[in-house]
């Protein structure tokens, strides 16, 4: 009966495993093979050790890529995840929340080009609309999208505004877990708001906020959509983008193994911030026992 069970089991999970690996861990390893070869996407592989990950530490471009990464990432996951919390919160005390959801949510379900475009039409530094509400009260906006300074932050904002429904529902859904027995004791206590949402919500709601954390710092190294559509990775290279660099060793230049190369090192970038935040969990995250 166990095995009739077990292969029942194995028959249901199937597609999701043939999915896996197809689509994951034979092109993982296939990717890694590549890294290891100079293949111009045509002709025959050959194999040529670590030259291509030694040309990627030694490339300019790669290390342009790195910085514009992280320095997206950085104003991405601490800023996005901030506003995502606190609309939650908000949210989680309106009567209508379902409703609320479905709109905020909308965006995370639109097409990435869909959204570029409207954003490249809002940034416009000469007739977007954002430029025009600022001119209002006498402010001067800056070329959002062909200044090297403004272009990163601009699309830091089209990623903010774009994941912000994704979050909110995984905040509310958190929030909507935790027993609304502790609020009334500490309403008892005499807790005002700040001190209920300090000690109850946001120590009982680490789990959500650790889990929408490494899932908002992966998507970050990942991110290209926006860089591609609105900006090409310009001006002058400020956008560019590891996935960027990437896309244009393989299909620009047609260096298969440096692109591999690159996609391995990031591979190992995102390993490492995911192990090291999995290693910290325990100082600060909560589960309620």
């Amino acid at each position: 009966m166990n095995r009739k069970n077990n292969l029942w089991g194995f028959l249901f999970i199937s597609p999701q495993l043939i999915g896996l690996l197809a689509f994951s861990l034979i092109p993982l390893i296939y990717a890694l093979w590549l890294s290891f070869t100079d293949w111009d996407g045509f002709g025959d592989l050959n194999f040529i050790g670590i030259t291509n990950y030694v040309e990627q530490f030694y490339n300019a471009d790669f290390w342009k890529a790195m910085v514009n990464t992280i320095y997206y990432m950085i104003m991405v996951v601490p800023i996005g995840i901030s506003i995502s919390l606190l609309l939650a919160v908000a949210l989680n005390k309106v009567i209508a929340k379902n409703l609320y959801r479905v709109f905020f949510f909308m965006p995370v379900v639109t097409s990435s080009v869909s959204v570029g475009i409207i954003f490249m039409w809002l940034l416009n530094g000469d007739f977007g609309i954002l430029n025009q509400m600022l001119a209002k009260i006498g402010i001067e906006g800056p070329h959002w999208l062909t200044d090297p300074r403004w272009v990163m932050p601009s699309i830091a904002l089209l990623s903010i505004w774009w994941g912000l429904g994704y979050n909110m529902v995984i905040f509310l859904a958190g929030l909507q877990g935790i027993p609304k027995s502790y609020y009334e004791a500490a309403e008892i206590d005499g807790a005002n708001p700040f001190q209920k949402f300090k000690h109850i919500t946001l120590p009982l709601l680490t789990p959500t906020t650790f889990f929408v954390t490494i899932m908002t710092i992966i998507t970050s190294f990942q991110v290209f959509d926006q860089a591609f559509v609105m900006t090409n990775g310009g001006p002058a290279k400020a956008s560019y983008t590891m996935v960027f660099h990437i896309y244009e060793e393989a299909f620009v230049y047609f260096t298969m193994g440096k692109s591999a190369a690159a996609a391995m090192i990031l591979f190992v970038i995102i390993l490492t911030f995911t192990l090291i935040q999995f290693r910290l969990q325990n100082r600060w995250v909560h589960y309620e026992q």
